[in-house]
C-alpha cells in the first residue's frame, strides 16, 4: 500500500509518500480500505516532535493520523464477520496509522457510517464533531445567550456556530479574511466578522446593540481572545478549545485571572482530562461520536471540509499551519 511516513521530526517536507507493507488486523480488529483520513492541528506538533502537546511524540518511523473512514476489507481473529464490507469510520485515539490506503482499528472503536453520508463528512464528525459536543457539555445554551466563536471557519468552530444557532443563541462568528467570513455567514452566524480587521470589536458591539456576550468559544487565544473576552458581561464564560495563535504572538495567551475574577468571568481549557471527566471517560467520548454522526445524518449540522490528496499531505500540513484551510482537513488516498 501507499502511506505517508515520518522518519525524522521537523517541517512538513519530512512527511514522505511511499510504498510500505500492508497492515494485518490482529484479534478483535478490522482493516479498513481508507477512503478519507483526518488531519488535526495536533498532528503538526507531533510531526515537529513537540513534547508540550497532549500526546507524546511518536516512535519513528511512523504513519501519522488518528481518524479514518472507508470499507472494512479484512478481519482479525474473533472479529464479528458482519463488519466485513461495511462502510465505517473510526477515531484511533493515540494510535497512529491513518495517513494510508489501509489502516487497522479495534472493532470496538468503529462506527457504521450512516447511509448517504460522505466519508469525509464522517471523518469530520467522528473527530471534530465529538469535540464540539464535548465543548458544549460545559454550558447550556439557549435563546438568551450571545455566543462569540473565534476560529469560526475551522472544523470545530464551524460546528459550534451551527449548534449554537440550533439552540437559539445569537452568534458572533470570527474568522480571518473575507472569504472565511463569508463561509461563517453562510453557516448561519448572526454577525460574521474578520478578526484581522482592527475595527471588528467596534463592529461587534454596534451589531449587538449594547448586549453583552455570555459565552466565548475560543480556538485561537492570544490577541483575539483578549478582545473577545472584553465582550463578555458579568458571569460570562470563556471556554478554550485551541491555541492556534500560540507561538505567533507575544501577548499572554489568555486574559489575566485577576481581571476575569473582578468581572465574575470564568475561563478554562476544556480539552483533554477536563472533557473526559465531563462526558464520562472514553465511553462517553465514544457516545459523543455516535451523537455527532447522527446529528450530521439528520441534517442538524453540516461540517466544512478541505480535501487534499494523500500524496499531498505535506501541503495539507503547511496549509493548516498557516491558516489556509476551512473546516476539517481530510486526506483522500
Amino acid at each position: 500500500m501507499h502511506a505517508v511516513r515520518l522518519h525524522a521530526f521537523g517541517p512538513a517536507e519530512n512527511l514522505t509518500y511511499e510504498q510500505t507493507d500492508d497492515p494485518v488486523p490482529g484479534p478483535g480488529q478490522v482493516r479498513i480500505a481508507v477512503a478519507a483520513a483526518g488531519v488535526h492541528l495536533v498532528d503538526t506538533t507531533l510531526r515537529n516532535g513537540d513534547r508540550k502537546g497532549p500526546y507524546a511524540p511518536p516512535t519513528l518511523p511512523t504513519v501519522p493520523g488518528r481518524e479514518v473512514a472507508g470499507t472494512v476489507d479484512a478481519l482479525g481473529e474473533g472479529t464479528d464477520p458482519a463488519w466485513l464490507g461495511r462502510r465505517v469510520v473510526a477515531h484511533l485515539g493515540a494510535a497512529p496509522g491513518g495517513y494510508a490506503e489501509l489502516a487497522v482499528a479495534d472493532a470496538d472503536k468503529i462506527h457504521k457510517i450512516p447511509d448517504g453520508m460522505r466519508e469525509d463528512h464522517a471523518i469530520a464528525m467522528v473527530g471534530t464533531g465529538r469535540t464540539a459536543l464535548g465543548i458544549l457539555a460545559f454550558t447550556e445554551l439557549s435563546d438568551a445567550d450571545v455566543v462569540v466563536v473565534t476560529a469560526a471557519a475551522g472544523g470545530i468552530g464551524a460546528l459550534l456556530v451551527q449548534y449554537a444557532k440550533n439552540a437559539g443563541a445569537t452568534v458572533v462568528g470570527l474568522a480571518g479574511g473575507p472569504a472565511k467570513v463569508e463561509r461563517v455567514r453562510a453557516l448561519g452566524a448572526d454577525i460574521a466578522l474578520d478578526y484581522t480587521d482592527p475595527s471588528w470589536p467596534e463592529a461587534a458591539r454596534g451589531a449587538l446593540g449594547g448586549a453583552a456576550a455570555t459565552v466565548v468559544f475560543d480556538g485561537v487565544v492570544g490577541e483575539v481572545a483578549h478582545v473577545a473576552v472584553g465582550l463578555l458581561g458579568p458571569g460570562g464564560s470563556h471556554l478554550v478549545f485551541g491555541w492556534s495563535s500560540a507561538g505567533h504572538e507575544e501577548r499572554p495567551l489568555t486574559p489575566d485571572p485577576e481581571e476575569l475574577a473582578a468581572r465574575s468571568i470564568t475561563s478554562r481549557s476544556v480539552l483533554g482530562p477536563p472533557m473526559l471527566e465531563r462526558v464520562g471517560g472514553p465511553q462517553g467520548m465514544y457516545r459523543l461520536q455516535e451523537e455527532a454522526l447522527a446529528d450530521a445524518a439528520a441534517g442538524h449540522v453540516t461540517p466544512l471540509v478541505t480535501r487534499f490528496a494523500l500524496a499531498e499531505t505535506a501541503a495539507a500540513h503547511r496549509a493548516l499551519e498557516t491558516r489556509g484551510t476551512v473546516g476539517k482537513v481530510v486526506l483522500i488516498p
